[in-house]
């Protein structure tokens, strides 16, 4: 639920003002003045709030909603409950996230910790870095030689800017995140811990130990780009690592050295890519899912969670498993071991023969 003491509400919206917001129609008569404050669960809505309701489960709990109003499918009005307003869209979550960063503007982006000024009398900025209008860093942080930073970013506690980065505008740099060797564009949003630039693994195993093979790429980070807690991105051995405009990545996720990630992918908790994998435009990569290096991943495809990919995947093609391949020869697989109901020690053993991958 909402809390007055973390997000803070815009002024209420009307029904009118939602519908011109999201395209959405309404389903029969409704009143376009009510007015909608709040966005909560289909199951716990009150009159003042705005739900959706998609899927089996939501859509048995929206027969009872008490919400003001109800984003549904067409399919679907007919089952919200007479007293909501239904508003018809053949996407409601996504009608939902369009009123949500309306009444709740605050939530869109990390808030400063402090909010006391410009620049923080307790950062240490240097005196060649160059910031435009608007740029706010807070206590603890620091910003290295020649650094450039956009009009409206933020650089929240304990944040370290290395020598030459450069931010564009409405970026927010979160607590006790590192970023160097990187070039980053506008509307980025880095969450707290996350680390950027830092040296890819490159090592070569010798006689006498591992030589270390010197790092000297960039990362490049396009605009709309957002980074989760704890998340880690190699810089370049000699290539750039490069996170392509309007992908989002999870927290906890590793993307190694020379890495390649298109534009408007999808990338989950934990994930591990490889260095000098390719991973294109519009790509879903379930978490805990291992990319091999040197690989490509074609655009649009998605990649079950907990899949372990070692060749290329076409582009479009749904892949899960371990080793991963095409999702309808894992799931036969799956269904092949489940009947014969393994026990014991064998229970667990990969299903990985000929026969089992749907040779």
């Amino acid at each position: 639920m909402a809390s007055a003491a973390f997000f803070v509400r815009s002024n209420p919206i009307s029904l009118r003002d939602v519908i011109a917001l999201t395209g959405a129609e309404s389903a029969g008569a409704a009143d376009l003045e009510r007015t909608i404050s709040g966005i909560a669960p289909v199951g716990s809505a009150g009159p003042g709030d705005i739900c959706y309701a998609d899927g089996a489960i939501y859509i048995a709990e929206a027969a009872r909603t008490r919400a003001g109003a109800c984003f549904c499918t067409e399919r679907n009005a007919s089952k919200v409950s007479s007293g909501t307003a239904r508003l018809v869209t053949p996407n409601p979550q996504g009608a939902l996230a369009v009123v949500a960063a309306r009444l709740y503007p605050s939530a869109m982006r990390p808030l400063p910790v402090l909010g006391e000024g410009r620049v923080s009398t307790e950062s240490v900025v240097h005196p060649s870095a160059r910031l435009e209008q608007g740029v706010l860093i807070e206590a603890g942080a620091v910003v290295g030689p020649e650094v450039e930073i956009g009009a409206g970013t933020l650089i929240l506690p304990h944040a370290v800017i290395g020598p030459a980065v450069r931010i564009g505008r409405n970026c927010s740099v979160g607590a006790a995140s590192t970023v160097q060797h990187a070039l980053i564009g506008d509307d980025v949003i880095i969450h707290p811990g996350g680390h950027i630039g830092q040296d890819g693994f490159g090592f070569v195993p010798s006689g006498s130990g591992h030589l270390k093979i010197p790092q000297i790429g960039r990362v490049i980070i396009q605009d709309k780009v957002e980074i989760g807690a704890g998340t880690a991105i190699d810089r370049g051995a000699v290539c750039d690592t490069v996170i392509g405009e309007g992908t989002k990545i999870d927290n906890l996720v590793q993307i190694g050295h020379n890495v390649s990630i298109g534009r408007h992918c999808l990338i989950a908790g934990q994930v591990g890519i490889s260095g000098s994998a390719t991973i294109e435009d519009f790509v879903m990569i379930g978490g805990q899912s291992g990319i091999s290096g040197h690989i490509t991943v074609g655009a649009g495809a998605r990649i079950a969670g907990r899949s372990a990919v070692y060749r290329d995947v076409p582009a479009g093609a749904e892949w899960g498993g371990a080793p991963a391949r095409p999702l309808r020869d894992w799931l036969r697989a799956q269904s092949r071991d489940l009947a014969r109901g393994r026990s014991g020690r064998n229970r667990n053993r990969p299903i990985d023969t000929p026969e089992e991958l749907g040779g």
